[in-house]
């Protein structure tokens, strides 16, 4: 059995990252077509372009085509063995469909691993130099250009400011709102607040403060004023692609602080939490799928299964984006966003599993 199942491993994994490796060649030449005006224009050094772009620039897309190349990788070859007889030949000797079922299993453990290393620790280093990268030579500074910006930044107290230039970490029409319950107890207004980051404060100019007593109102106003908050410049300069940056333990560290604050638009960062680990779960879910289709030889061949997988894959990846939306703009749940495609497919892959041949 051990000659078995290393002939199985050995073709599995290597048809994946095979594959893999075809892809991120393809996605690297498509890329440089499309940068190459501004890597000239910009002069933009070719140890940056290879070391700081491209390098950082292969982890994250091999996570992303990781699940569908093994969908692909798993029909390919299962579905070349069933054409030659050798799955009928496996389970004529004596050797159950199930048992044949575990180096596929420990493959996609392997892979599974691999996925969660990528998302968790190796991916989230790599694009805060790739997204750097871009910033500087492709998009450029970025600008917060929100207008009317409410933020609460811990609970019962909450901030507006008509806009805020990330350049001179500068906002103007100012206040600070500070509420019991449902209850306004004091609130400051201002013409402008400015980041010192001398102090770690924010000085405030031409302000007016009124504070609210049970039997009467406490008016004073000044010049300017130092005030604590739990914001910084930073949390206006981030990018919905920030959290890819964020490693395991920052991410729940972000999470947790934006829960402190109080805030609940966090679907975003919590969705990204769960992805990490409902994709590299993911693999098992698809490698029995995959096994499941494409082990009964057909008169189709390996072509129209092939076809098939492509077409189940795209099927997983509007489930998950469908899924997304939902989570982040129509208030669905982000745990069960992240899972939604999966539970969809298990059922898939089970009934599949219980009409193969065994």
């Amino acid at each position: 059995m051990k000659i078995l199942d290393q002939y199985i491993i050995k073709k599995f994994l290597g048809t994946f990252f095979f594959s893999i490796l075809l892809i991120i060649s393809l996605a690297i030449v498509i890329d440089l077509t499309d940068k190459l005006d501004a890597f000239i224009e910009k002069q933009i050094p070719l140890n940056e372009i290879i070391f700081d772009y491209y390098l950082n620039f292969i982890p994250y897309y091999t996570n992303l085509f990781l699940f569908l190349f093994i969908f692909i990788s798993v029909v390919f070859f299962t579905s070349k063995m069933a054409g030659k007889s050798e799955i009928i030949s496996i389970i004529g000797n004596g050797i159950s469909f199930n048992r044949m079922l575990y180096p596929y299993f420990i493959s996609a453990f392997v892979l599974a691993v691999f996925s969660y290393s990528l998302s968790n620790f190796i991916i989230p280093p790599a694009n805060q130099v790739r997204l750097n990268f871009e910033n500087t030579y492709i998009q450029g500074t970025y600008y917060n250009s929100d207008r009317n910006i409410h933020k609460q930044v811990s609970p019962g107290v909450y901030i507006y400011m008509e806009n805020f230039n990330t350049l001179t970490n500068t906002g103007n029409k100012f206040s600070i709102e500070h509420f019991e319950g449902s209850v306004l107890k004091s609130k400051l207004m201002a013409q402008r607040v400015k980041w010192d980051s001398t102090i770690n404060k924010w000085h405030v100019t031409q302000y007016y403060i009124r504070d609210i007593l049970k039997d009467k109102e406490i008016i004073k106003n000044g010049k300017s004023i130092d005030t604590s908050l739990n914001i910084t410049p930073i949390d206006f300069k981030r990018r919905d692609t920030d959290k890819s940056t964020m490693n395991f333990s920052e991410l729940n560290s972000y999470i947790a602080d934006k829960k402190l604050r109080g805030e609940t638009n966090i679907n975003t960062y919590l969705l990204e939490r769960y992805q990490r680990t409902a994709f590299p779960f993911s693999t098992f879910i698809l490698t029995l799928l995959g096994v499941s289709l494409s082990s009964r030889k057909s008169k189709g061949g390996t072509g129209i299964k092939i076809f098939i997988g492509l077409g189940i894959s795209f099927v997983y990846i509007f489930l998950m984006r469908i899924a997304e939306q939902f989570s982040i703009k129509g208030g669905f749940p982000p745990l069960l966003a992240a899972w939604f495609p999966n539970f969809i497919f298990l059922i898939v892959a089970y009934f599949l599993y219980r009409i193969a041949p065994k």
